[in-house]
């Protein structure tokens, strides 16, 4: 398996910190970043500019959205309140050089299409994931349910990546459970800046690393 096509970043929640951490990958590999369904851009400027921003990637390095949807729901509910009907055919992962950081929607059972979740467009990419959660009460129900949902679609996951306040006896039970690992952590922050995702970076294990201990 290669990570040349790149990785798909998605997580337990929404708000979880999916574009956070995928700013920081995007930042410590000097990859291309792509988020193919955005919605809510009638109350923020997206997730492609924030990443943009936190990583210092140019304009280059970051691929429109598929879809660029204003309210802010599911990809399925934004398009039908602005009558549109998202077309798989457009959802084809972009040639880049080097690697490619996929942001989902959401969860992993977010509705894309009335016959499509995002797991199934997940499924669509065939793309090695990361799975964002958060490090607090509740997130080793919502994690082993995510990595045992994502594993029976036959889908690699390179590991986990707990966000918020430390709590190393989480990361060890979701490790030992979940049969997975902790890539890395991203700490509560008090101000989300270019400085703390350069930061962070540091301690991102290089995709070749991540290959080595992938998760089956």
């Amino acid at each position: 398996m290669s990570m040349r096509n790149g990785v798909f970043v998605t997580g337990t929640d929404t708000e979880i910190g999916k574009t956070l951490v995928s700013a920081i990958l995007t930042k410590a590999w000097h990859a291309t970043y792509w988020k193919p369904l955005q919605t809510g851009l009638s109350t923020e400027s997206g997730d492609s500019p924030t990443v943009a921003s936190l990583s210092g990637a140019k304009a280059d390095r970051i691929i429109p959205p598929a879809y660029a949807l204003q309210a802010p729901l599911a990809p399925l509910a934004a398009a039908d309140l602005e009558g549109q009907t998202i077309n798989p055919g457009r959802l084809v992962l972009p040639h880049v050089q080097g690697t490619l950081v996929v942001e989902g929607a959401g969860g992993l059972m977010v509705p894309v299409r009335e016959d499509m979740l995002m797991i199934d467009f997940m499924t669509r990419l065939d793309l090695p994931v990361i799975l964002v959660t958060r490090s607090g009460l509740g997130t080793i129900n919502h994690t082993l349910l995510s990595l045992e949902a994502l594993r029976k679609r036959g889908l690699q996951v390179l590991g986990f990546v707990p966000s918020g306040a430390e709590n190393p006896r989480n990361v060890r039970d979701i490790e030992r459970f979940g049969k997975t690992r902790c890539l890395f952590e991203v700490p509560k922050l008090r101000r989300v800046s270019a400085a703390s995702v350069e930061r962070i970076s540091r301690n991102v294990p290089s995709p070749d690393v991540m290959l080595q201990h992938i998760s089956q």
